[in-house]
């Protein structure tokens, strides 16, 4: 498995220049890379047992390749493969298809990475390969969102890497295990990289604009797997040690609760969408021990929301009301927003009740506000007009066989917890989210409040940093267990 999985890890940035070299095969190599990481992902869950590597000793390579690894592995896996069958019949340029791979595979590295440097190395292939992929359209707004992305991801990542040197200097290693024994600075500065580069909290401003303003298919790449390049770490520190454990669930409530109390009042789509992956990555963090599922989840549903929200003839809700859409695309719309609202039959139900069950009592109330927010959010999507299109519908194939691929999965991964088909567990779901309809029909859909974005500006992402920074020296000055 040692040998298959560095092949593995080294095949997309191989098969990535191939691409370039040979633009004809450039679809049929990429989906091959996608088909490839399925197989390596599934291969993990038969498997069973943890696969550790140390390659070069201390300075070197440290991989872990679990289950949770493998729920990440086939989300990335997955998410490619629609966006693949999604562009198949466009204009999409080889060079698109290569980016697309090596984005790929660079995503894959951090999911098996448990060292602070190789995970450096990682995001920072991956924040070239995004801002190529913002940028790709060459437009002037294109390449200053592009740009905006690539500043302040560079930003994070010289805080992150001064954070690794700390550790490396307190243990001469790069192990994730390192933080503990580390200096509180090195694990505030690790912290703020990764949540920055993950889109928590109040770093996670930058993601609205960068998400919204991409096209839908490089959105759907970023919202379903890109910015869980940030959180995986994250999830595997507090996994590995207790004392990381109560600090990202702090971020994770806070974080569901800050996305959804912007989406709710969101009206243009693909923006609602975007803050509402904030949202999501809070609840991705609220339980680590669940995570991989609840990223699986995530993953799906908002790739597809991304990608349907790229058909859809206005991206203003208020147009949409008078503009009703196809009733095969809001079939999909509908699937997918049940999904993330937790309505049984889709797997996004059994992620919810299995993250509620492993909250701690001072989250619960907090992301019980998270959830009926969700409810309320898609109640946008879910209460539009619609209609049968008589005319021949202006969406592509591959449209479709995306939305196989990601709602497909949404049906199939359901299985993984079906112990969650309790009367008990359907119920306080449906609560929820029957509670977050009529809170939309009668509250917020008559509503007209629009926040201002003078947080999402450049220079004020940037004074996010410095708050954050004294915020987390902070809380982990005041965790015990850690040497000062």
């Amino acid at each position: 498995m040692t040998n298959i999985t560095i092949v593995w890890m080294a095949l997309p940035f191989f098969i990535g220049f191939v691409i370039y070299l040979l633009p004809k095969l450039d679809r049929f190599l990429a989906l091959g890379i996608a088909v490839v990481s399925t197989n390596y992902a599934l291969a993990i869950f038969i498997e069973k047992s943890p696969l550790n590597i140390q390659l070069l000793d201390n300075f070197g390579v440290t991989l872990i390749i679990d289950r949770l690894s493998g729920f990440f592995i086939i989300t990335n896996a997955l998410v490619t493969l629609a966006v693949i069958f999604y562009c198949w019949s466009s204009e999409k340029t080889a060079f698109f298809y290569m980016q697309i791979v090596i984005l790929h595979g660079s995503v894959n590295g951090i999911f098996i990475c448990a060292d602070f440097m190789s995970v450096y190395v990682a995001l920072e292939v991956i924040g070239i390969a995004a801002f190529l992929l913002v940028a790709y359209p060459r437009t002037d707004r294109a390449i200053w969102v592009g740009l905006r992305y690539l500043f302040v991801s560079n930003t994070a990542m010289l805080f992150y890497l001064v954070g690794a040197v700390i550790v490396y200097k307190a243990h001469h290693s790069f192990y994730f295990a390192g933080l503990r024994g580390s200096p509180p600075e090195a694990i505030a500065l690790i912290f703020l990289g990764l949540l920055s580069k993950g889109g928590i909290f109040v770093s996670g401003l930058w993601l609205p604009l960068t998400h919204s303003e991409s096209q839908s298919p490089v959105s759907a790449m970023l919202s379903g797997v890109v910015v869980k390049a940030g959180v995986f770490p994250l999830v595997r520190c507090a996994l590995m040690l207790e004392e990381i454990d109560p600090i990202v669930r702090f971020f994770g409530v806070s974080t569901a609760l800050l996305g959804v109390g912007y989406a709710v009042f969101e009206k243009d789509t693909k923006r609602m969408l975007a803050f509402h992956t904030i949202s999501q990555l809070g609840f991705v963090l609220a339980a680590p021990v669940v995570a991989g599922f609840y990223a699986l989840t995530h993953g799906l549903v908002k790739s597809a929301l991304f990608l349907i929200a790229g058909v859809l003839p206005s991206r203003n809700f208020k147009e949409l009301h008078h503009q009703p859409i196809d009733s095969q695309i809001w079939v999909a719309l509908v699937i997918a927003s049940f999904s993330i609202s937790g309505f049984p039959l889709l797997s996004g139900f059994g992620a919810k009740v299995l993250t509620s069950k492993n909250l701690l009592p001072w989250q619960v109330v907090g992301m019980n506000i998270a959830a009926v927010g969700t409810a309320i959010s898609f109640a946008k999507f879910i209460f539009l007009p619609h209609q049968k299109n008589e005319e021949k519908i202006k969406v592509k194939l591959g449209f479709w066989w995306a939305m196989t691929v990601l709602l497909g999965g949404l049906i199939v991964a359901n299985a993984v917890y079906y112990e969650a088909y309790t009367l008990k567990n359907i119920i306080k779901p449906l609560v929820s989210i029957a509670i977050g309809w009529l809170a939309y029909l009668l509250i917020f859909k008559k509503l007209a409040i629009k926040f201002p974005r003078v947080v999402e500006e450049f220079d004020h992402l940037i004074g996010f940093m410095s708050f954050m920074l004294i915020l987390l020296f902070w809380i982990v000055w005041t965790q015990s267990g850690f040497s000062i």
